[in-house]
């Protein structure tokens, strides 16, 4: 490719890689622009798991043989089969040394790289690891076809010129990735945050409007807070907070894909999509037996709400906000030690849903529900 050519190519890759939300779409953004701009059949992106001593290979793109998908599901290979990505060798290029991409061919000496070019029928292959803040991340890895010309050296040149642009992308993403996840996680708890409920109870409506699918919303308030903090101290209160957060994890995972969070102060919630309100009254009894027996505090007041149970239409979120916070203020004021459920003792009649759908009146009404 000629050298305007492979400027063109370059930025195209760098703007792909930018236009990518997810890991996923990076390394495929990355694999897919550095097989075109090097002129190879075939380019795979892998990531170093330090931990398991392994490259994983995240994305294959190009003329796939030998049982290779586009993004597989385990494909992995140990380190100690490429010694050639170590941290030696990515110090020596970190620090000034020669260019730190290379070549293999399918005539060369035995290698595992070596053995699978030929096993693939592909002449030869260029191979740039990605540096990241210092170390190495993963790889670049493209190949050409057992007619193409071999790589040169000019190609492995550009390789590594290609690896610097998608670590850049990489380290843009992961940044991307952490503010995701800070911005709808509490720090204290590491739950989702008010933030993350909010967006996925409306995505959850929005599937009980279309397909019908039970949501349910259990609201927790945890009790006793006060009185830890005054006499243990914050530390205390927060070592409490954190404990019931580890408890409503637990639980919420007898409900599969339930989203536990930490609405702010004492106050926590699990949303629930596609269980039955059966179901999730049985996970919340459980919640308020396992925080009962919390070395701290006083246990757990829990209200429900579900569209499996007879509360009428729930078109939005605050409504159901409302009821789920009507049956907690109901618990609390009993200081019940199971859930109180909304609509089970009467349906619309139900006090509960008389108290959440009554006008707010200034002055008036003992709680202020969320969003009146």
């Amino acid at each position: 490719m000629a050298e305007d050519g492979r400027l063109r190519a370059v930025v195209e890759l760098a703007q792909a890689m930018a236009a990518a939300h997810t890991s996923v779409e990076v390394a495929h953004a990355a694999a897919a622009g550095a097989l075109h701009a090097i002129g190879g059949s075939f380019a795979a992106v892998s990531q170093w798991e330090r931990e398991h001593g392994r490259l994983r290979v995240l994305v294959n793109v190009g003329d796939l043989v030998g049982g290779e998908e586009e993004f597989p599901a385990d494909e992995s290979y140990p380190v100690y089969d490429f010694p050639e990505i170590t941290e030696a060798l990515h110090e020596r290029w970190v620090a000034g040394g020669e260019p730190h991409a290379w070549i293999e061919t399918a005539d060369g000496p035995p290698t595992g790289r070596v053995a699978g070019l030929r096993r693939r029928g592909r002449s030869s292959c260029v191979v740039a690891p990605i540096v990241l803040h210092g170390r190495a991340w993963g790889e670049l890895y493209v190949a050409r076809g057992a007619e193409a010309e071999a790589f040169g050296r000019v190609d492995a040149d550009f390789a590594t010129v290609l690896a610097a642009i998608i670590a850049a992308g990489v380290a843009q993403n992961e940044r991307l990735e952490e503010v995701r996840r800070l911005a709808f996680t509490d720090p204290l708890t590491g739950l989702a945050n008010r933030r993350a409920v909010d967006v996925r109870l409306d995505e959850a409506l929005e599937r009980h409007r279309l397909e019908g699918e039970v949501v349910s919303l259990a609201v927790c308030d945890v009790n006793g807070l006060k009185r830890v903090n005054d006499v243990h101290g914050h530390e205390a209160g927060d070592r409490l907070l954190a404990r019931f957060g580890a408890v409503l994890s637990y639980c919420g995972a007898l409900l599969p894909g339930a989203l536990a969070a930490r609405l702010g102060g004492d106050e926590f919630c699990l949303l629930s999509v596609g269980p039955t309100a059966d179901e999730v009254v049985r996970a919340a009894e459980e919640l308020c037996r396992r925080a009962g027996e919390l070395e701290l505090g006083d246990g757990v007041s829990v209200g429900i709400a579900s569209t499996g149970d007879p509360i009428g239409q729930v078109l939005s979120a605050r409504r159901l906000f409302r009821l789920a916070d009507a049956a907690q203020y109901r618990a609390k004021a009993a200081r019940a030690r199971k859930p109180v459920v909304a609509g089970r003792d009467g349906g619309v009649d139900d006090p509960v849903v008389r108290m959440a759908d009554a006008p707010a009146r200034p002055g008036r009404e003992r709680r202020r529900f969320r969003g009146a």
